[in-house]
């Protein structure tokens, strides 16, 4: 196997929450704290701290404490990326198998 494959893997675990996709989002475009979070998401602030550990843990978001708060931001623009181009990629008008097959033959 191709070293990096079981990370990605893991990777894409963990991205694989709508839920959690939002909240990276939210934090891609400024740092939040878990209640302005928890506003914009709709969610209630357990359930937005829960997901917030789930991605810490997987190095997706970083926290910074000032005082009483704590600040979240994502760790780095690969991540931003990753599910912007997850975006695009399903937003973009689904080809035809013929489409799929000549684009395969153009490719190779």
């Amino acid at each position: 196997m191709e070293p990096g494959l079981a990370d990605a893997a893991r990777l894409f675990k963990v991205l694989g929450s709508e839920s959690r996709l939002a909240l990276l989002r939210l934090v891609g475009e400024q740092p939040r704290t878990v209640g302005a979070l928890a506003e914009a998401a709709d969610m209630s602030q357990p359930l937005v701290s829960q997901h917030l550990r789930t991605l810490r843990d997987a190095g997706l978001v970083t926290a910074q404490r000032r005082g009483k708060e704590v600040t979240y931001q994502v760790a780095d623009l690969h991540v931003s990326h990753v599910i912007s181009d997850a975006l695009a990629h399903v937003r973009e008008p689904v080809a035809s198998p013929e489409a799929a097959s000549s684009h395969r033959k153009e490719s190779a």
